[in-house]
């Protein structure tokens, strides 16, 4: 029963600090609108045309790719701070890990997908 009051303890809690930061934003927010705030802004030059355009599939696959290989970096370092008390059975898992990330690197760069055209 200690463990269920507990959970039911911490949602609360976590409802009560999300409910009260919203509100807070909510009441010290600006409430002004100006039409500018919707456009389309890159650089501090004023767009020309539409602002919706087709981009290349390539920069959103560089990204993926990016974001993988941070992660694996993520992953790795709590790996090395207790890489001494894993023994074998760590470090073949996290071989494995990287064997895994190798091969999807290979494929990208076998599919081109690291070159920018």
């Amino acid at each position: 029963m200690l463990n269920l009051t507990f959970f039911v303890v911490v949602i609360l809690t976590a409802l009560a600090l999300v409910a009260a930061g919203w509100g807070i934003g909510a009441w010290v927010s600006p409430r002004t609108y100006n039409p500018q705030k919707g456009e389309a802004y890159e650089c501090g030059i004023p767009t020309r045309g539409r602002s919706w355009m087709q981009f290349k599939a390539g920069y959103y696959l560089f990204a993926i790719l990016f974001l993988m290989f941070d992660i694996e970096t993520v992953f790795l370092f709590p790996w090395a701070v207790v890489v001494r008390d894993m023994g074998v059975n760590g470090l073949l898992s996290v071989l494995f890990f990287l064997v895994i990330l190798v091969l999807g690197l290979a494929y990208a760069w076998r599919k081109n997908a690291l070159e920018w055209k």
